[in-house]
């Protein structure tokens, strides 16, 4: 009587077939995961908009501060990647960091005048040591100012 199952090699083939389609599939997910770290940016900056866009119409300018005295008023929900805020000031007023560690050297072109802000988030969403840069401005227009997926 024959015995029935697979042979040695059969299964060797099926570990090779299982490891090759992880070996493509791997970096597209890792892509992903990066895609939705940098959706959470778009949502904030959004939140950003709204608050200095609320600030400006109750007081007639933009300020620099997101949290504190004379600030927007904005804090994030829940835990967060980027840093986001402005590059001069301190952490919890004019910046916050997120779980990247991103310092706020990375906000680089942030600025809050009378009649203009532009807002910055930063974050090392892989790795790489190159943070991926966003910006918002008065007008709604989100940059990306450093892709840091392009690489």
């Amino acid at each position: 009587m024959k015995a029935k199952g697979f042979s040695l090699i059969e299964l060797m083939i099926v570990v090779a077939i299982i490891a090759l389609l992880a070996m493509v599939s791997v970096p597209t997910f890792k892509r992903f995961l990066h895609k939705c770290k940098r959706s959470e940016a778009y949502v904030n900056l959004h939140a950003i908009y709204a608050a200095e866009k609320a600030y400006w119409a109750e007081h007639g300018k933009y300020s620099d501060a997101l949290m504190g005295e004379n600030s927007i008023g904005w804090k994030p929900e829940g835990a967060i990647y980027y840093t986001y805020g402005f590059s001069s000031g301190t952490e919890g007023k004019n910046y916050v960091t997120g779980s990247l560690q991103t310092p706020a050297s990375a906000l680089t072109g942030s600025k809050a005048t009378d009649n203009q802000f532009t807002v910055v988030a930063a974050g090392d969403i892989d790795g790489d040591g190159k943070p991926d840069v966003l910006s918002i401005d008065q007008n709604n227009l989100i940059k990306i100012v450093k892709d840091d997926l392009a690489d």
